[in-house]
């Protein structure tokens, strides 16, 4: 598989996502996904994998879908949903590989990720993608319908299905081990 050519270029996402859709995609490149991203955070993370260690069903299918790791806030008046602003990536780093060897194609957090994931990343063809932080309130205009779909007991952790349009995110780590994290500090320490 060659390595396609850096790039900041934006470009635009239709979940679910394929394997060429993936392969197209390169750390530091900007994009705008439309579609269905589930939400997920430590504690649903911790049940799936424990439903998977009992040879269950997931509360839905994983293949070609993205996660974004929120907690959302309370919708307010006249909103689907409230503050949407992505947490670390890493809390979830445990649980990510076995996710991603079941055909999960993306995830949205913030902050770096794990060896162990990166190289997840590569051998499954998935991708990591970086959430604006603190822009919570503003991420939230771009999710259109919200739905729950499983563990509701975890409140804002719960797994729902969000409907989301052109939601703005950054890839961080690509399919080929890039790393948009290490390039801005290789390039910062050059000055």
């Amino acid at each position: 598989m060659s390595v396609p050519e850096p790039s900041e270029t934006l470009v635009r996402l239709t979940t679910p996502l394929s394997d060429e859709d993936v392969q197209a995609l390169r750390a530091g490149q900007p994009a705008l996904i439309t579609g269905v991203v589930y939400t997920a955070r430590d504690a649903a993370h911790q049940r799936m994998t424990e439903a998977l260690e009992r040879g269950e069903e997931l509360p839905f299918d994983l293949r070609g879908q993205v996660i974004y790791y929120v907690g959302p806030t309370p919708a307010p008046p006249g909103r689907v949903i409230g503050a949407a602003g992505p947490t670390s990536g890493s809390r979830m780093d445990g649980y990510t590989p076995a996710l991603i060897e079941r055909g999960l194609k993306g995830m949205i957090g913030k902050g770096p990720r794990s060896e162990e994931v990166r190289e997840a990343l590569k051998e499954h063809r998935a991708v990591y993608f970086g959430g604006l932080g603190g822009a919570g309130a503003l991420l939230a205009r771009q999710i259109t319908a919200v739905e729950m779909v499983a563990y509701e007991d975890l409140g804002t952790e719960a797994i729902r299905r969000l409907e989301v349009d052109q939601f703005p995110v950054v890839v961080i780590n690509d399919c080929y081990g890039g790393d948009a994290y290490a390039d801005a500090r290789a390039r910062w320490q050059r000055v």
